[in-house]
């Protein structure tokens, strides 16, 4: 784990630490500003030391004032540069646009996460913002994958239902028959463990680890788990201890299993442990709240764990209100179709009309010549 990576998580804890990209428009510029503040000593000691609260409050800030001449002319040089950036992709969306004017509201929230009024230096407000933008960006991270994931299901059985609408009766029957088919195969799995129980972390000992499960020991766990040896256990690392439970229910290549709905599962089993665990929802799981888990009634006799076929996406009225969204972006850019080919051979008259006028202006010169 890099400094700047440290330096990110600790600041925004919302985003885990072996991604590369937080999916913001200015993850480059978030990571180059943490980058140069770290290479400043007295920064990067007051980063390090200063709770996420505090963070959230501006606190750490305010230290910007401290650090050194060179790391400020940096800081001001990246501003810079990150402000041409946008007015750059401003320009190009606006010409592609027709050279229409931008919502304003929309124009300045390309820059909400700095001090747009002071386009030149890096003062305390642009930390400000910057961390205040990318904490409230980033607490979505988990939402937006939740709500790409219910419209993916939501499409994938609205192009079943219309597959089913061009069948005959017969053949439509048996696709019926094949799909419930498929569903129950998928159903059909071994128990799946409660996430984070003692079950489910004895299994991860007795099939990843090798160990005798009846030795299993949680702190000699964690450390086996703790697999960069930073005295955390962070969302990656956690995900990776659902690989026996997820392989009980998906196997790739499988028409009945969708690696898709995998990786929501998996999603939806750190969230859970998370939840239950770490209580400083800073998105790591130190030893202590580790331990302290393992005593808890959910660790030792958890409830059965509610897969995603057992859990429904959506509800019926989100469906309805799907299609109703699909249909009509199908009705508009049927307009826009319509309205393109009446564009286009309204295009063709005036070129034939401008060609017959040409014509009638070059026979006299034709009989002149003759």
């Amino acid at each position: 784990m890099n400094k700047s990576s440290v330096g990110i998580y600790i600041i925004v804890p919302k985003v885990p630490v072996s991604i590369k990209d937080t999916g913001l428009h200015y993850d480059r510029y978030l990571r180059e500003v943490i980058d140069f503040l770290e290479k400043d000593q007295h920064f990067r000691e007051k980063l390090h030391n200063t709770d996420m609260e505090d963070i959230k409050q501006g606190k750490l800030a305010k230290e910007l004032d401290f650090v050194g001449h060179h790391v400020r002319t940096k800081l001001d040089e990246l501003k810079r540069q990150e402000v041409n950036r946008l007015r750059t992709l401003i320009k190009a969306k606006q010409d592609a646009e027709g050279g229409h004017e931008m919502n304003h509201k929309v124009l300045l929230k390309q820059f909400e996460y700095m001090n747009h009024m002071n386009p030149h230096t890096f003062e305390v407000e642009d930390l400000d913002k910057l961390i205040q933008s990318a904490t409230n960006d980033l607490e979505n991270y988990d939402k937006k994958r939740h709500e790409e994931f219910k419209r993916y299901e939501m499409m994938k059985e609205h192009e079943r239902k219309e597959h089913l609408k061009n069948l005959d009766e017969e053949h439509r029957k048996d696709e019926e028959q094949h799909y419930e088919e498929l569903r129950k195969k998928h159903a059909d799995h071994p128990k799946i463990n409660h996430p984070g129980s003692q079950d489910q972390l004895k299994e991860v000992w007795k099939e990843s680890d090798g160990l005798d499960p009846n030795d299993f020991d949680p702190k000699t766990f964690f450390k086996l788990h703790d697999t960069n040896g930073d005295g955390y256990i962070d969302e990656q690392e956690l995900e990776a201890l659902f690989t026996k439970e997820l392989e009980k229910m998906y196997r790739p290549n499988l028409d009945e299993d969708d690696m898709t709905e995998m990786e929501e599962e998996r999603l939806r089993m750190r969230e859970h442990v998370m939840n239950e665990v770490d209580t400083n929802k800073d998105r790591l799981v130190s030893l202590e709240e580790f331990l302290m888990s393992t005593n808890k009634k959910e660790f030792l006799e958890p409830d059965s764990w509610e897969t995603l076929e057992q859990a429904p996406t959506y509800t019926d009225e989100e469906m309805k209100l799907f299609e109703e969204q699909l249909a009509q972006e199908e009705s508009n850019l049927k307009q826009k179709n319509s309205d393109l080919q009446k564009q286009k051979e309204e295009l063709e008259r005036q070129q034939e009309k401008l060609n017959a006028q040409k014509a009638e202006l070059q026979a006299p010169f034709h009989l002149q010549f003759c």
